[in-house]
């Protein structure tokens, strides 16, 4: 679990320090994440890294035959409508409590070292459950952790007009659940930025890079706001 989990620490890390040096009138920018400013999608990228306490404060649920893995985590179930709009919303009262720079980045820093510490304190094969009901090894759950941080941040670095702070370790980790970890197709081409921009529907695909990864089999990660 060690590289997952300091590829997370080392993406949170990042992403927190860009908080810190905020003003406040950035918190109102739009971003890639329509409906979304930037207040509401630092509110929601804090859930999501804070997600794991919760989880593993409950029993151990038992190891199923099958589990899921970070790849099959990001279904298009997870982004049906319903689950949209409540992903929408809370995110939007979660940063109306949380109005400044100060509180945002406090609220982040907290929810991700809370993660931190209580995934140091777990074996990486623990079983947990999700809130959409699947069974994944505390690994495979902190994976999409990096992938939340990482891909929002790509979001957030073009909200605020900077370039991307991702770190080379998560960009690995994230390329490893987009292809679940078959070999990029060299049609992609570019840096392990611009594939996960184009993973993740942030660029588009031209037609001959979808017949690449059509070919190798990687689907295009069902990933919203």
């Amino acid at each position: 679990m060690e590289p997952v989990h300091a590829a997370f620490r080392d993406e949170c890390e990042r992403l927190e320090r860009v908080l810190r040096g905020l003003d406040e009138s950035a918190l109102d920018r739009p971003t890639p994440c329509p409906p979304w400013r930037v207040r509401d999608l630092l509110a929601h990228v804090s859930t999501g890294a804070g997600r794991l306490v919760g989880m593993l404060a409950e029993p151990a649920p038992p190891r199923p035959e099958v589990m899921v893995t970070a790849s099959d985590y990001f279904g298009a179930a997870k982004f049906a409508p319903a689950v949209d709009r409540e992903r929408i919303e809370g995110a939007r009262a979660a940063a109306r409590e949380r109005p400044g720079v100060a509180e945002a980045a406090r609220e982040f820093g907290r929810a991700w070292r809370a993660t931190d510490a209580a995934v140091a304190a777990e074996a990486p094969e623990r079983v947990v459950r999700t809130r959409h009901g699947d069974a994944m090894a505390v690994t495979e759950f902190l994976r999409t952790r990096v992938v939340e941080v990482a891909v929002h941040g790509l979001d957030l670095a073009d909200a605020l007009d900077r370039p991307p702070w991702t770190a080379p370790a998560a960009a690995a980790v994230v390329v490893g659940v987009l292809t679940a970890g078959r070999p990029v197709p060299d049609a992609l081409g570019g840096d392990a930025r611009t594939v996960l921009r184009k993973a993740t529907g942030r660029l588009p695909l031209t037609d001959v890079e979808r017949a690449a990864l059509a070919a190798a089999g990687i689907r295009r990660l069902a990933f919203g706001g």
